[in-house]
Protein backbone atom coordinates (compact mmCIF):
# COMPACT_ATOMS: atom_id res chain seq x y z
CA UNK A 1 0.00 0.00 0.00
CA UNK A 2 2.66 2.52 1.01
CA UNK A 3 4.81 1.68 -2.01
CA UNK A 4 1.94 2.69 -4.32
CA UNK A 5 1.72 6.10 -2.64
CA UNK A 6 5.49 6.54 -2.77
CA UNK A 7 5.48 5.63 -6.47
CA UNK A 8 2.87 8.34 -7.07
CA UNK A 9 5.08 10.90 -5.34
CA UNK A 10 8.13 9.83 -7.32
CA UNK A 11 6.19 10.19 -10.57
CA UNK A 12 5.24 13.74 -9.62
CA UNK A 13 8.87 14.62 -8.85
CA UNK A 14 10.15 13.10 -12.10
CA UNK A 15 7.61 15.10 -14.08
CA UNK A 16 8.53 18.31 -12.28
CA UNK A 17 12.29 17.89 -12.62
CA UNK A 18 12.74 15.92 -15.84
CA UNK A 19 9.45 16.43 -17.65
CA UNK A 20 8.85 12.68 -17.60
CA UNK A 21 5.29 11.91 -18.66
CA UNK A 22 3.06 11.27 -15.65
CA UNK A 23 0.23 8.78 -15.78
CA UNK A 24 -3.01 10.51 -14.83
CA UNK A 25 -4.68 7.56 -13.13
CA UNK A 26 -6.85 9.35 -10.59
CA UNK A 27 -4.56 12.41 -10.59
CA UNK A 28 -5.74 14.65 -13.43
CA UNK A 29 -5.89 17.70 -11.16
CA UNK A 30 -2.31 17.16 -9.99
CA UNK A 31 -0.94 17.35 -13.52
CA UNK A 32 -2.41 20.82 -14.02
CA UNK A 33 -0.96 22.06 -10.71
CA UNK A 34 2.44 20.50 -11.38
CA UNK A 35 2.54 22.03 -14.85
CA UNK A 36 1.95 25.47 -13.34
CA UNK A 37 4.69 24.83 -10.77
CA UNK A 38 7.10 23.67 -13.47
CA UNK A 39 6.36 26.73 -15.60
CA UNK A 40 6.77 28.98 -12.57
CA UNK A 41 10.26 27.62 -11.86
CA UNK A 42 11.19 28.09 -15.52
CA UNK A 43 9.87 31.66 -15.56
CA UNK A 44 11.89 32.48 -12.44
CA UNK A 45 15.01 30.77 -13.89
CA UNK A 46 15.19 28.53 -10.82
CA UNK A 47 16.39 24.93 -11.15
CA UNK A 48 15.41 22.07 -8.85
CA UNK A 49 18.75 20.51 -8.01
CA UNK A 50 17.33 17.76 -5.84
CA UNK A 51 13.89 16.73 -4.61
CA UNK A 52 12.47 14.11 -2.30
CA UNK A 53 9.14 13.07 -0.84
CA UNK A 54 8.26 11.24 2.36
CA UNK A 55 4.81 9.72 2.86
CA UNK A 56 3.23 8.91 6.22
CA UNK A 57 0.01 6.90 6.34
CA UNK A 58 -2.38 8.41 8.89
CA UNK A 59 -5.12 5.79 8.69
CA UNK A 60 -6.79 3.39 6.29
CA UNK A 61 -10.22 1.81 6.11
CA UNK A 62 -11.92 -0.79 3.93
CA UNK A 63 -15.16 0.32 2.29
CA UNK A 64 -18.17 -1.98 1.81
CA UNK A 65 -17.37 -2.37 -1.90
CA UNK A 66 -13.83 -3.53 -1.16
CA UNK A 67 -12.19 -0.17 -1.89
CA UNK A 68 -9.34 0.72 0.44
CA UNK A 69 -9.41 4.36 1.58
CA UNK A 70 -5.98 5.61 2.68
CA UNK A 71 -5.46 8.98 4.36
CA UNK A 72 -1.85 10.12 4.32
CA UNK A 73 0.48 13.10 4.45
CA UNK A 74 3.36 13.67 2.09
CA UNK A 75 6.28 16.01 2.71
CA UNK A 76 7.96 17.40 -0.42
CA UNK A 77 11.39 19.03 -0.31
CA UNK A 78 12.86 20.93 -3.26
CA UNK A 79 16.47 22.12 -3.22
CA UNK A 80 16.27 25.17 -5.47
CA UNK A 81 19.12 26.89 -7.29
CA UNK A 82 18.66 30.48 -8.44
CA UNK A 83 20.32 31.96 -11.51
CA UNK A 84 23.26 33.30 -9.46
CA UNK A 85 23.91 29.92 -7.83
CA UNK A 86 22.17 30.70 -4.53
CA UNK A 87 20.49 27.65 -2.98
CA UNK A 88 17.39 27.49 -0.80
CA UNK A 89 15.03 24.75 0.37
CA UNK A 90 11.33 24.91 -0.44
CA UNK A 91 9.02 22.54 1.44
CA UNK A 92 5.36 21.62 1.23
CA UNK A 93 3.20 19.17 3.15
CA UNK A 94 0.01 17.83 1.62
CA UNK A 95 -2.80 15.91 3.27
CA UNK A 96 -4.20 13.47 0.73
CA UNK A 97 -6.65 10.60 0.34
CA UNK A 98 -6.06 7.66 -1.98
CA UNK A 99 -8.62 5.05 -3.03
CA UNK A 100 -7.29 1.66 -4.09
CA UNK A 101 -8.94 -1.54 -5.25
CA UNK A 102 -6.93 -4.75 -5.41
CA UNK A 103 -3.74 -2.63 -5.18
CA UNK A 104 -4.77 -0.53 -8.17
CA UNK A 105 -5.11 3.22 -7.74
CA UNK A 106 -8.65 4.44 -8.38
CA UNK A 107 -8.30 8.03 -7.20
CA UNK A 108 -5.81 10.18 -5.31
CA UNK A 109 -6.59 13.73 -4.26
CA UNK A 110 -5.57 16.50 -1.89
CA UNK A 111 -7.87 17.02 1.08
CA UNK A 112 -9.91 20.21 0.71
CA UNK A 113 -10.40 22.29 3.84
CA UNK A 114 -13.18 24.74 4.61
CA UNK A 115 -11.85 28.25 5.31
CA UNK A 116 -12.02 29.32 8.96
CA UNK A 117 -15.08 31.40 9.78
CA UNK A 118 -17.37 29.71 7.27
CA UNK A 119 -20.49 27.96 8.52
CA UNK A 120 -23.50 26.84 6.50
CA UNK A 121 -22.50 29.01 3.58
CA UNK A 122 -22.03 32.13 5.69
CA UNK A 123 -18.88 33.70 7.04
CA UNK A 124 -17.89 36.31 9.54
CA UNK A 125 -15.81 38.57 7.35
CA UNK A 126 -16.19 42.12 8.54
CA UNK A 127 -14.09 43.95 11.10
CA UNK A 128 -15.52 46.61 13.40
CA UNK A 129 -13.23 49.32 14.73
CA UNK A 130 -14.44 51.25 17.75
CA UNK A 131 -13.24 54.75 18.51
CA UNK A 132 -11.44 53.69 21.67
CA UNK A 133 -9.19 51.41 19.59
CA UNK A 134 -7.45 54.46 18.19
CA UNK A 135 -5.43 54.46 21.40
CA UNK A 136 -3.19 51.41 21.50
CA UNK A 137 0.06 50.41 23.12
CA UNK A 138 3.13 51.64 21.25
CA UNK A 139 5.36 48.89 19.88
CA UNK A 140 8.23 48.30 17.49
CA UNK A 141 7.68 45.32 15.21
CA UNK A 142 10.38 42.67 15.60
CA UNK A 143 10.55 41.25 12.08
CA UNK A 144 13.30 38.80 12.90
CA UNK A 145 11.30 37.27 15.77
CA UNK A 146 8.21 36.97 13.55
CA UNK A 147 10.19 35.21 10.81
CA UNK A 148 11.94 32.94 13.32
CA UNK A 149 8.54 31.88 14.66
CA UNK A 150 7.29 31.24 11.10
CA UNK A 151 10.32 29.06 10.44
CA UNK A 152 9.97 27.13 13.69
CA UNK A 153 6.25 26.39 13.47
CA UNK A 154 5.41 26.30 9.74
CA UNK A 155 4.77 22.53 9.88
CA UNK A 156 3.66 22.06 13.48
CA UNK A 157 1.11 23.53 15.86
CA UNK A 158 2.09 25.50 18.95
CA UNK A 159 0.19 24.01 21.93
CA UNK A 160 0.24 27.42 23.63
CA UNK A 161 -2.53 28.49 21.21
CA UNK A 162 -5.83 26.99 20.16
CA UNK A 163 -5.43 25.57 16.67
CA UNK A 164 -7.86 24.75 13.86
CA UNK A 165 -8.06 22.47 10.83
CA UNK A 166 -7.81 25.62 8.70
CA UNK A 167 -5.03 27.31 10.63
CA UNK A 168 -3.55 29.76 8.13
CA UNK A 169 -4.62 33.07 9.66
CA UNK A 170 -4.26 31.82 13.24
CA UNK A 171 -0.65 30.90 12.38
CA UNK A 172 0.03 34.32 10.86
CA UNK A 173 -1.44 36.00 13.96
CA UNK A 174 0.91 33.93 16.11
CA UNK A 175 3.87 35.06 13.96
CA UNK A 176 2.84 38.71 14.31
CA UNK A 177 2.40 38.33 18.06
CA UNK A 178 5.86 36.72 18.27
CA UNK A 179 7.06 39.92 16.58
CA UNK A 180 5.75 41.88 19.59
CA UNK A 181 2.48 43.04 18.01
CA UNK A 182 0.15 43.75 20.97
CA UNK A 183 -3.29 42.17 21.31
CA UNK A 184 -6.23 44.48 21.94
CA UNK A 185 -10.01 44.57 21.73
CA UNK A 186 -10.90 41.72 24.13
CA UNK A 187 -13.63 40.57 24.69
CA UNK A 188 -15.40 41.94 21.57
CA UNK A 189 -14.83 39.32 18.86
CA UNK A 190 -15.62 41.82 16.10
CA UNK A 191 -13.14 44.37 17.43
CA UNK A 192 -9.37 44.55 17.65
CA UNK A 193 -7.01 41.60 17.24
CA UNK A 194 -6.63 39.08 20.05
CA UNK A 195 -6.79 35.50 21.34
CA UNK A 196 -7.54 34.75 24.98
CA UNK A 197 -8.02 31.19 26.26
CA UNK A 198 -11.07 29.78 24.46
CA UNK A 199 -12.07 32.99 22.68
CA UNK A 200 -10.56 35.11 19.92
CA UNK A 201 -11.32 37.96 17.55
CA UNK A 202 -12.39 37.19 13.99
CA UNK A 203 -9.37 39.16 12.79
CA UNK A 204 -7.10 36.66 14.56
CA UNK A 205 -8.43 33.56 12.77
CA UNK A 206 -10.40 34.54 9.65
CA UNK A 207 -8.44 35.53 6.54
CA UNK A 208 -10.87 38.17 5.28
CA UNK A 209 -11.25 39.71 8.74
CA UNK A 210 -7.46 39.96 9.10
CA UNK A 211 -7.28 41.66 5.71
CA UNK A 212 -9.92 44.17 6.81
CA UNK A 213 -8.15 44.73 10.13
CA UNK A 214 -4.75 45.38 8.55
CA UNK A 215 -6.32 47.80 6.08
CA UNK A 216 -8.14 49.78 8.79
CA UNK A 217 -6.19 49.58 12.06
CA UNK A 218 -4.74 52.91 13.20
CA UNK A 219 -2.89 51.77 16.33
CA UNK A 220 -1.17 48.72 17.76
CA UNK A 221 -0.81 46.14 14.99
CA UNK A 222 -1.20 48.10 11.79
CA UNK A 223 0.07 48.12 8.24
CA UNK A 224 0.42 50.07 5.03
CA UNK A 225 -1.04 48.41 1.95
CA UNK A 226 1.39 48.49 -0.97
CA UNK A 227 0.75 47.78 -4.62
CA UNK A 228 3.53 45.34 -5.52
CA UNK A 229 4.92 42.16 -3.97
CA UNK A 230 8.51 43.33 -4.34
CA UNK A 231 7.81 46.21 -1.94
CA UNK A 232 7.39 43.75 0.93
CA UNK A 233 10.02 42.78 3.50
CA UNK A 234 10.45 39.64 5.63
CA UNK A 235 7.78 39.78 8.33
CA UNK A 236 5.18 41.38 6.03
CA UNK A 237 1.85 39.78 5.13
CA UNK A 238 0.12 38.70 1.91
CA UNK A 239 -3.64 38.07 1.80
CA UNK A 240 -5.13 35.92 -0.98
CA UNK A 241 -8.52 36.03 -2.66
CA UNK A 242 -8.23 32.89 -4.78
CA UNK A 243 -11.54 33.28 -6.62
CA UNK A 244 -11.28 37.05 -7.12
CA UNK A 245 -14.74 37.54 -5.62
CA UNK A 246 -13.68 40.07 -2.98
CA UNK A 247 -13.60 37.54 -0.13
CA UNK A 248 -10.05 36.82 1.01
CA UNK A 249 -9.49 33.23 2.11
CA UNK A 250 -5.77 32.72 2.80
CA UNK A 251 -2.89 34.50 4.55
CA UNK A 252 0.90 34.02 4.40
CA UNK A 253 3.98 35.66 5.90
CA UNK A 254 7.06 36.75 3.96
CA UNK A 255 10.15 34.99 5.34
CA UNK A 256 12.72 35.77 2.62
CA UNK A 257 13.24 37.42 -0.77
CA UNK A 258 14.61 35.65 -3.84
CA UNK A 259 17.34 37.09 -6.05
CA UNK A 260 14.70 38.87 -8.14
CA UNK A 261 13.50 40.64 -4.96
CA UNK A 262 10.28 38.62 -4.88
CA UNK A 263 8.84 37.27 -1.60
CA UNK A 264 9.07 33.69 -0.43
CA UNK A 265 6.41 32.83 2.13
CA UNK A 266 5.52 30.40 4.91
CA UNK A 267 1.94 29.35 5.61
CA UNK A 268 -0.21 26.74 7.30
CA UNK A 269 -3.40 24.78 6.54
CA UNK A 270 -1.58 23.55 3.44
CA UNK A 271 1.74 23.78 5.25
CA UNK A 272 4.51 25.31 3.15
CA UNK A 273 7.90 26.89 3.62
CA UNK A 274 9.86 29.24 1.32
CA UNK A 275 7.08 29.02 -1.27
CA UNK A 276 6.97 31.54 -4.11
CA UNK A 277 4.44 34.19 -3.13
CA UNK A 278 2.07 33.96 -6.13
CA UNK A 279 0.65 30.50 -5.23
CA UNK A 280 0.33 29.56 -8.89
CA UNK A 281 1.32 26.03 -7.80
CA UNK A 282 -1.68 25.71 -5.48
CA UNK A 283 -4.82 23.67 -6.13
CA UNK A 284 -6.74 26.74 -4.90
CA UNK A 285 -5.24 29.01 -7.56
CA UNK A 286 -7.51 30.47 -10.24
CA UNK A 287 -6.72 33.00 -13.00
CA UNK A 288 -8.98 35.45 -11.12
CA UNK A 289 -6.77 35.48 -7.99
CA UNK A 290 -6.29 38.80 -6.22
CA UNK A 291 -3.66 39.74 -3.65
CA UNK A 292 -3.40 42.32 -0.86
CA UNK A 293 0.14 43.23 0.21
CA UNK A 294 0.65 44.63 3.72
CA UNK A 295 3.83 46.18 5.09
CA UNK A 296 3.68 46.03 8.89
CA UNK A 297 4.59 49.35 10.51
CA UNK A 298 5.71 50.34 13.99
CA UNK A 299 3.21 52.09 16.25
CA UNK A 300 4.47 55.16 18.09
CA UNK A 301 1.05 55.92 19.62
CA UNK A 302 1.26 56.52 23.36
CA UNK A 303 -1.16 55.14 25.93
Amino acid sequence: MKHIIEDLAEARLHYLINGTEMRQNGQAGDLEVLTRKKELFEKRKVDIVKAKAKAVIVKSSLEDDGTLCVMYTIHFEYLCKEHDGHLYLEEQIEERTAFLYDELLIKDREVKKKPAGFSDGNSVIEYERSEREDFGRAFQYDRLAAVQYAEKFWNKRNPAYKNFSDNCTNFISQCLHAGKAPMRGHPNRGSGWWMKASSWSYSWTVAHSMKMYLAQSKAGLRAVQVSRAEELMPGDIICYDFEGDGRFNHTAIVVAKDKSNMPLVNAQTYDSRMRYWSYEDSTAYTPSIRYAFFHITDDTTKE
